[in-house]
């Protein structure tokens, strides 16, 4: 194997997904989508080396930078959090360096907070996309901006003058996912149907205005049984339900003038510029990997 090699592998390693960028010159060569941290059991340092395998058997990379979960407790090696406020300086002098197989290796710190709940608060990953989104406008990084970051995990956080002020989780994805696949609320369906989505996203915003989580929730089984509803329905109604009320829950956060930036999944974060935008909020939405790449180094 040659050791001098001229490529870089930049990856953000999340909860439930992988996905690994092969850079040269500055350009993604190739690219990897593969499970998330979770998957790896406990040994997210041999799922990593079987992911680059075929890319190891060329050449080994000049260097590795990874963020996300590959820095937490329970991934590859832990990295610390840089505590907020923080900008792209502190977060970067945070990383966790380490060689591996004569391979300089950096993995990105998180961010902590108090978060505006009073509680302990603790991301990685995002905070990458966040200064990435600042690198590659730099009028971001000017005045106060709200950054939502819809994920298994979505984050709601405050940026000022180009620090992370503060932020909130809501584990809005990982709830939605548990309601669809392992709960009687959710229906398993092969087939998608944009339109019945787009019905039940709707119908379930329009409850969430009413505040009453619980109650609501049980429609989406109710609504098939009695009101003939599909299994596809009952998606975009459980989406629109918990949406509605995660921004419920945030309002405290919001202001009428915000600038705010959805950063992520194009499709997800159209669903929360839909949401944001029945409470009359304009939104800009940048395409996530390439936020990420940028906070990892590449414009």
């Amino acid at each position: 194997m040659d050791l001098m090699g001229r490529y870089e592998v930049v990856g953000d390693w999340g909860t439930s997904r992988l996905r690994l960028f092969r850079v040269e010159q500055g350009r993604v060569t190739a690219r990897h989508d593969g499970p998330g941290i979770a998957a790896a059991r406990g040994q997210a340092e041999a799922a990593f080396a079987a992911t680059i395998g075929p890319w190891l058997d060329q050449a080994a990379p000049a260097q590795i930078r990874l963020c996300g979960m590959a820095g937490a407790r329970d991934g590859w090696v832990e990295a610390p959090y840089a505590d907020c406020p923080a900008d792209a300086v502190a977060w970067r002098m945070a990383s966790a360096r380490f060689e591996w197989r004569g391979v300089p290796v950096a993995i990105m710190a998180g961010l902590a907070c108090t978060n505006p709940n009073g509680a302990p608060d603790v991301m990685r990953g995002e905070e990458t996309q966040i200064f990435g989104a600042i690198a590659r406008d730099p009028a971001l990084g000017q005045g106060r901006r709200l950054v939502v970051l819809p994920g298994t995990h979505n984050k709601w956080a405050v940026v000022e003058d180009g620090h992370v002020t503060t932020f909130r989780t809501m584990p809005t994805g990982e709830l939605f996912a548990l309601l669809r696949d392992h709960s009687t609320l959710g229906a398993q369906t092969d087939q998608p149907d944009p339109a019945q989505e787009a019905q039940g996203f709707a119908e379930g915003l329009a409850r969430a205005e009413g505040g009453r989580l619980l109650s609501s929730l049980f429609a989406a089984r109710s609504m098939r049984l009695r009101a003939g509803r599909s299994a596809q329905w009952a998606a975009g109604y459980l989406s629109g339900l918990l949406i509605g009320v995660e921004i419920a829950e945030v309002a405290d956060m919001l202001e009428q003038d915000d600038d705010i930036l959805l950063i992520g999944d194009g499709r997800l974060s159209m669903l929360y510029a839909q949401a944001l935008g029945r409470r009359g909020l304009a939104t800009q939405v940048l395409e996530g990997d390439a936020c990420a790449l940028a906070g990892l180094g590449l414009s």
